[in-house]
């Protein structure tokens, strides 16, 4: 792989969340004041008040951070400064020849840890019985979500795409692939817009952004009118979240930053509703997983910068114009119980926005594929880069 290089300045990372901070959340979640139960079904009305009291004093008497701390360090972790922002990223070579470089993406609610079960199976896939060929694996943490910063502006999808290729130059990878879901399927796809010379291929495992759909363009199909009616139910039934986080993030956040149970609940409902989870939701993850997940929002302080998301990307979905199609190789891989923004598309709305070349539709898994089913995804990934067609050549 011929390397090309940006200046950025790289150091090593390794997470130590002081005792002050566990202390004082422990101390918070002790003294938490309940609100009473919903009337009816449980989780009818948001989180159910048993199960979050009960995940909650597993968090503060049983969690074992530290234990979860030292595992999370067993990978290579680095931070760049890129322009403005304190870039952290995870980093693992491929574990033998040269790999395919490949920047993975993660979305909301979730952090750099849901992808990490990729790491092994894509540096070593046929240690794991996976035909296809090795990757570096780069899996930076979004702008403002744990260990990297935000700075005080805007940050779009289209501006992450833009940090993430002076990471992988700065890293020394002259073209490399892509991988995402959620906001990282977004950034994914600016980066197929706007650096279509460096990107190798375009994996993604759910479609964030709508294509244009104006004047110029073909009538919508059933499937595809089918498709946005779901979409809009989705957000009739379940979209208040995103109303919130795209009109008030900082009103919001003070609640979220100040209350474990509040960022709990908040979060978890989310991991629980998304996830081919059948409504138990520690039958698909585990609660050490899942707190990992949490903890890192709340000892890095970093929920309100996340869901700025939000705000920042509100007009994301009617940004592109007729003239965008990313003319870069792309496969979406589909998890058979994604149930969030109306679920899976008919494959004609993506062949609108992207140049397809693979279409898979997995038997199980949700939103959060990488935690959910990362198996089945490193196969898909590899599968789509042993292709000649979608390779580096």
């Amino acid at each position: 792989m011929n390397t090309y290089r940006y200046t950025v300045d790289i150091e090593p990372f390794t997470i130590a969340v002081p005792d002050e901070v566990l202390v004082d959340l422990r101390d918070r979640i002790r003294r938490t004041r309940w609100p009473a139960a919903a009337p009816g079904a449980a989780w009818s009305q948001g989180t159910d008040v048993d199960c979050l009291r009960e995940v909650l004093a597993y968090w503060a008497e049983d969690f074992d951070w530290r234990a979860r701390e030292r595992a999370l360090n067993r990978f290579h972790h680095f931070r760049a400064r890129i322009e403005d922002v304190d870039v952290h990223f995870v980093h693992h070579r491929a574990a033998s020849g040269t790999g395919i470089p490949l920047v993975l993406t993660h979305g909301w609610p979730s952090t750099f840890a849901e992808l990490l079960p990729l790491v092994p199976l894509l540096t070593d896939p046929a240690a794991h019985g996976i035909d296809g060929p090795a990757f570096d694996v780069v899996i930076p943490s979004l702008p403002g979500y744990g260990f990297s910063s935000r700075p005080p502006r805007a940050v779009t999808m289209r501006d992450t795409a833009a940090l993430w290729h002076r990471l992988m130059r700065g890293l020394g990878y002259r073209r490399y692939g892509a991988q995402g879901g959620d906001f990282g399927s977004g950034v994914g796809t600016f980066l197929g817009l706007d650096e279509p010379e460096s990107l190798i291929g375009l994996h993604l495992n759910n479609i964030e952004l709508d294509p244009y759909l104006g004047a110029g363009t073909p009538p919508l199909t059933e499937a595809e009118r089918y498709f946005v009616e779901r979409e809009r139910e989705f957000a009739e039934r379940e979209g208040g979240y995103h109303v919130v986080q795209s009109t008030a993030p900082q009103t919001l956040g003070y609640a979220l930053n100040d209350s474990p149970a509040g960022l709990a609940a908040w979060l978890l409902e989310k991991w629980r509703s998304w996830s081919d989870s059948g409504g138990d939701l520690e039958s698909r993850f585990s609660r050490d997983f899942l707190l990992t997940t949490v903890t890192l929002f709340w000892a890095t302080a970093t929920i309100t910068e996340s869901i700025r998301d939000f705000y920042d990307n509100r007009d994301g979905h009617t940004a592109l114009a007729v003239t965008d199609r990313v003319r870069v190789p792309t496969a979406v891989g589909l998890f058979g119980n994604e149930f969030a923004h109306g679920g899976a598309p008919p494959r004609s709305w993506a062949e609108r926005l992207y140049d397809l070349r693979r279409w898979t539709v997995m038997p199980s898994g949700g939103h959060f594929a990488a935690a959910e089913e990362p198996w089945l995804l490193a196969r898909d990934i590899a599968a789509f880069f042993a292709d000649p067609e979608a390779g580096p050549g």
